[in-house]
């Protein structure tokens, strides 16, 4: 969920062409044969490369600009932690010591292969043994604190996204005013929220919890990307494993909370944060998007965003966050 203004480079990874990549794993002691397939993402750039001594890796190129070394090496060290506490992360791989790699300016990491496929939670006992495990990485989180990444906050997501998106003109001008006035009255109430967040029991957390970040396997769930782990409340790694209707996520939440204090307590009172971080999450992900726009891959994936389209459609889906707002949290 971090971001730099994309003054830092326009085109970041203009110069990460194959060579570049091989190179790289050579020069941190891998055997490459050449064979690289570009995986799903757009934050950073990952590859999956064939080994001449067998089998596979996947290679991450860190955004510049986005982590300092010390950031990066506290999400190391977090799934590291987690991986001695058996819990199921796949973590770097380490070369004479060291996880994180430098070539041609670029810092890389690299990693086993890890198949597998998104859980469906739609299934109950697969909802039990994410929760359960998502629990249990929450017991090592709560242990201390980040010294160097960020805590999650109204002002990271809130504040300072609305101001990148008027400050640099992203939305079309008939739409401007609409925004303005809506996410003004929106981050009123989430400052109200900001200080239950504080106040809030937090420590160590995934910090984006999506279904894509799952590798389900052997009735497993592989927990495959901590690039986004802050200081922050448990409940934002739970909220987005709830889904449709009122009465459905109150039933889901029922069955994650049972399953969750098998391992680590949960916090009632962190239920009221719910539509707050989910509001917090959307006006973030708008804001992501326009600091990345000069990166090639952004417009190739969000092909709607510059268009009224798009923010007409995300005015209404923050019309639809203030009323959520205005409705009683869930409960156990």
């Amino acid at each position: 969920m971090s971001d730099a203004p994309h003054s830092t480079a326009e085109t970041p990874y203009a110069d990460l062409s194959p060579e570049t990549i091989l190179d790289a794993l050579e020069s941190a002691g891998f055997d490459p044969t050449g064979g690289l397939l570009e995986l799903n993402s757009y934050e950073n750039r990952v590859f999956q490369a064939e080994l001449e001594s067998g089998g596979f890796v996947v290679t991450k190129f860190y955004r510049p600009g986005r982590w300092s070394d010390a950031q990066i090496a506290e999400e190391h060290a977090f799934s590291a932690e987690l991986a001695e506490a058996d819990v199921p992360v796949v973590i770097p791989i380490e070369r004479d010591g060291a996880t994180l790699f430098r070539h041609a300016e670029h810092r890389f990491a690299v990693y086993p292969r890890q198949g597998g496929h998104p859980p469906n939670i739609e299934i109950e006992s697969d909802l039990k043994v994410l929760a359960r495990t998502i629990a249990r990485i929450h017991a090592v989180g709560a242990t201390r604190r980040f010294e160097h990444r960020p805590d999650l906050s109204v002002e990271w997501l809130g504040h300072e996204s609305r101001r990148f998106l008027l400050e640099h003109q992203f939305l079309p001008p008939d739409m401007e005013a609409a925004y303005d006035t809506l996410t003004e009255q929106l981050l009123a109430r989430l400052d109200d929220a900001a200080s239950r967040l504080r106040r809030a029991p937090e420590g160590r957390i995934h910090g984006d919890c999506h279904l894509g970040n799952l590798l389900w396997r052997n009735d497993t769930p592989h927990f495959v990307d901590f690039d986004d782990c802050v200081n922050g409340p448990p409940i934002q790694d739970l909220w987005m494993l709830l889904s449709g209707e009122r009465e459905e996520r109150q039933s889901q939440l029922k069955t994650i909370v049972e399953a969750y204090e098998t391992f680590h307590r949960f916090e009632p009172a962190s239920l009221g944060l719910i539509e707050p971080l989910r509001t917090l999450r959307i006006m973030h992900h708008a804001a992501w998007i326009a600091r990345r726009w000069h990166d090639p891959a952004f417009p190739r994936a969000f092909p709607t965003f510059d268009t009224p389209r798009y923010w007409s459609e995300h005015v209404l889906t923050l019309r639809e966050q203030m009323a959520a707002l205005d409705e009683p949290p869930l409960s156990i």
